[in-house]
């Protein structure tokens, strides 16, 4: 059954607020700011608990080896900037100072993916899930839309190690309630059927949604898969999706390489070897333009989805006895 639309809200909202609920439950989480407080929302908590944020300025290193010294000290800092930041530049820090020493450091990375918009390419983090999801005792998030962001957030702040949440600035699809289960770890089923798995994270879920309504007009079943967690992964659930429905399309706003099609490939190529379909940016920087026309340029709409289950089903019929390399895109017509 399609899940129900309810209107739109950029996922950074439902970290900022999911910070001040945090806040609320636990005295000692405390947020480190990097002069962007208004843009990834931050700025909530920094209103509502003055005396626990901390701005340390456009200085991402320092950021990070600050909040490992503070979660050593038993405190559950959170630093937020956007995700080409603090999940990149300070590459040495989150390695080293947060993951190996398995320091309870939450990060939240901001203006993820193109569909930030007219920020253009430096900006644009395309990279850093399969950069985090490599790192040990690190946890991965990427919501689909405002409530699962903010319950995300929660959940990683009363978790213990390190965690990272992937957020965008634009409106997205809210699709998902309060009632809506989310467990780190987990992956949700959003849609049931057999004939093809579309496994999707993000701003490309609700996009997955739209193209199994499309496939249901030609009497196709796809079953579309929220994996919310890249980190730790639900091997189970993707593993029992690619044995029953046959072939898998992976969909995210990420490089099609590394991410979250990686961790489906590595799964599927272990416990269920089916044809699998990447869509998603194409070994290319981003962009500046609207978030719309940049969704479309890139190829990272339902339609991408469509016919790449067409062609992933194609494969299964055939076989899959054809050679396709990673960056081959499937054609709407």
């Amino acid at each position: 059954m399609t899940p129900t639309l309810l209107g739109s809200k950029p996922t950074r909202f439902g970290f900022g607020d999911g910070l001040v609920d945090l806040g609320e439950r636990h005295s000692n989480v405390v947020v480190l700011g990097g002069d962007i407080t208004g843009s990834v929302m931050t700025s909530l908590f920094r209103d509502k608990f003055p005396d626990r944020f901390f701005s340390i300025g456009i200085a991402e290193q320092n950021a990070t080896t600050i909040a490992a010294g503070l979660a050593l000290s038993g405190k559950i800092p959170f630093f937020a900037s956007y995700g080409a930041f603090c999940a990149l530049r300070n590459a040495d820090q989150l390695r080293i100072s947060v993951a190996y020493n398995e320091a309870n450091v939450k990060i939240g990375g901001g203006h993820a993916g193109i569909s930030v918009g007219p920020d253009g390419a430096t900006h644009q983090v395309l990279e850093e899930v399969a950069f985090l999801r490599t790192l040990p005792h690190m946890t991965m998030i990427v919501p689909a839309d405002y409530e699962e962001a903010r319950k995300a957030t929660i959940a990683m702040g009363e978790m213990v190690g390190p965690a990272y949440i992937r957020f965008g600035r634009s409106p997205v699809p809210m699709f998902t309630t309060a009632d809506t289960p989310f467990i780190l770890g987990k992956a949700n089923q959003i849609t049931d059927g057999n004939d093809v798995a579309i496994i999707a994270n993000g701003a490309m879920l609700w996009e997955s949604v739209l193209a199994a309504e499309e496939l249901g007009k030609k009497g196709i079943k796809a079953r579309v898969i929220n994996v919310h967690t890249v980190k730790p992964f639900d091997f189970e659930t993707v593993t029992n999706a690619a044995r029953e429905c046959g072939c898998v399309v992976t969909a995210e706003e990420h490089q099609v390489h590394g991410g979250l099609g990686g961790a489906v490939a590595e799964c599927c190529g272990k416990n269920a070897p089916v044809p699998i379909e990447f869509v998603g940016v194409k070994d290319s920087f981003g962009g500046s333009g609207e978030p719309e026309e940049l969704m479309v340029k890139f190829g990272l709409t339902w339609r991408e989805i469509y016919a790449s289950a067409l062609v992933a089903m194609e494969r299964k019929e055939k076989g899959s006895t054809g050679i396709r390399a990673i960056k081959d895109v499937a054609t709407y017509a």
